[in-house]
């Protein structure tokens, strides 16, 4: 590899859009194809991993709205990789994926107070 070329090729597979996709999910698939396409071949891949991790030990250390605040983005990066996957999923795999939205919900919801 070129020291230029730090580029990782993107990962082989039958298509990235979901087949057939209208509406709501079709617009989230083309607007999430390029903050994805970076994420996943431009930043290192240690990165997004070290982030969500570290963000999400905020929010189980810290007891206040800041906690909260830190759960958040993981939140919403998870929700949105469920999203996207959900059609390719099987019943294990969706019951997984709301457990864990499920889970970071209630983390979020008693850093604010709800609980």
């Amino acid at each position: 590899m070129a020291p230029d070329n730090k580029r990782r090729p993107q990962p082989q597979g039958e298509q990235f859009f979901t087949p057939g996709a209208t509406g709501l999910r079709k617009a989230v698939e083309a607007r999430s194809a390029v903050p994805m396409t970076f994420l996943f071949t431009q930043v290192p891949r240690w990165v997004a991993p070290a982030v969500l991790v570290v963000l999400l030990l905020a929010g189980f250390a810290v007891t206040n709205p800041l906690g909260g605040v830190a759960v958040l983005p993981v939140l919403a990066f998870v929700g949105w990789l469920a999203y996207l996957s959900w059609p390719s999923l099987g019943v294990a795999g969706k019951v997984l994926r709301v457990a864990m939205l499920t889970f970071l919900v209630l983390l979020a919801a008693t850093r604010f107070g709800a609980f």
